[in-house]
């Protein structure tokens, strides 16, 4: 996936993270020497850095083996190790798939997360090169459409929207389908902000996925679950009905700006066995950047000159 924005930004974006719990970390393994107490200081302060219990466990146990396999001696080698440990951990295997004619992507989550305004960055983002199309599949909401209009304005795309209260698999449907007749490359989706615990929008959010392939056989679909890394472990765990529900096929995490607890990000994948795809650093509207495993873990953990002097590139 082509990098939107750059190095500098992803690192501009986690400077609460790097510069709190994270320089901590770093701290801790470039000031001491490599022994039991070094590990056990270190799992705590994962874990404080909202890494989860278990990622964290599992890391230091990683680094155990790396610093006995490898002969580790000293704290700046440890916290390379650490960093490559990370970014193998959070890097997707492979890329979305963005092949349908059209291409949807089903965008899911509660209120509050930034879920219409992560629509609205997805379709500046691709609307430099493709055709897209907005569906305003939050009919439950009042003014959601009206909002998202507002967005689509911004970002230049069209939209195609329904009255407050009409079916949302119905308006996608009809978005998918006029797409496909009409030749756009992509459908970028809203949907209400659905609660985990409510079975029946749930099971509503099954029935836009069908709605897709109903409208346009060959399309293909992805479903983007919004996660606010501000909430970190929690959302995580509401995250996972999410993924019964709808078959989430990614992650978007958004205001990771705006904490310093940033390492939700290490247990996401994990714990859902979903990749993450964008994460949110600001407010504008260029500010949804395709994850990178290998910018982020060198924007959290920065040490190597020859990483740092990479920063600022495309």
């Amino acid at each position: 996936m082509p990098l939107f924005g750059s190095k500098k930004k992803i690192s501009d974006g986690l400077e609460k993270t790097r510069t709190g719990f994270f320089a901590r970390i770093a701290n801790t393994l470039t000031g001491s020497e490599i022994d039991d107490d070094l590990y056990n200081d270190l799992e705590e302060q994962l874990i404080l850095a909202d890494v989860g219990p278990e990622s964290a466990v599992r890391l230091v146990d990683e680094l155990r083996d790396q610093v006995e396999a490898q002969h580790l001696r000293t704290g700046q080698q440890a916290l390379d190790a650490l960093r490559e440990i990370i970014r193998l951990e959070i890097s997707p295997e492979a890329d979305m798939d963005l092949s349908g004619r059209p291409a949807v992507i089903l965008v899911i989550g509660v209120n509050g997360v930034g879920k219409t305004t992560s629509i609205a960055k997805l379709a500046h983002f691709y609307g430099r090169r493709k055709r897209v199309l907005l569906a305003a599949g939050d009919t439950f909401r009042a003014a959601a459409g009206e909002q998202l209009e507002l967005w689509a304005q911004r970002a230049g795309v069209p939209l195609v929207k329904a009255g407050e209260g009409a079916d949302p698999a119905a308006v996608i449907f009809d978005a998918v389908q006029s797409a496909a007749a009409r030749g756009y490359d992509m459908v970028i989706a809203d949907t209400a902000g659905r609660l985990h615990n409510k079975k029946g929008l749930m099971d509503e959010l099954g029935k836009i996925s069908r709605s897709v392939k109903k409208a346009a056989p060959e399309a293909s679909l992805e479903v983007l679950l919004v996660l606010d890394a501000i909430t970190g472990q929690n959302a995580i765990s509401q995250a996972q009905e999410f993924c019964k529900a709808a078959g989430a096929t990614g992650i978007i995490l958004t205001k990771l700006d705006g904490t310093p607890k940033g390492g939700c990000v290490v247990s996401v994948k994990r714990k859902l066995g979903l990749p993450i795809r964008f994460v949110g650093v600001g407010e504008q509207i260029d500010d949804l950047i395709p994850f990178s495993g290998t910018d982020f873990a060198e924007a959290l953990l920065p040490g190597l000159p020859a990483h740092e002097a990479g920063e600022g590139e495309a």
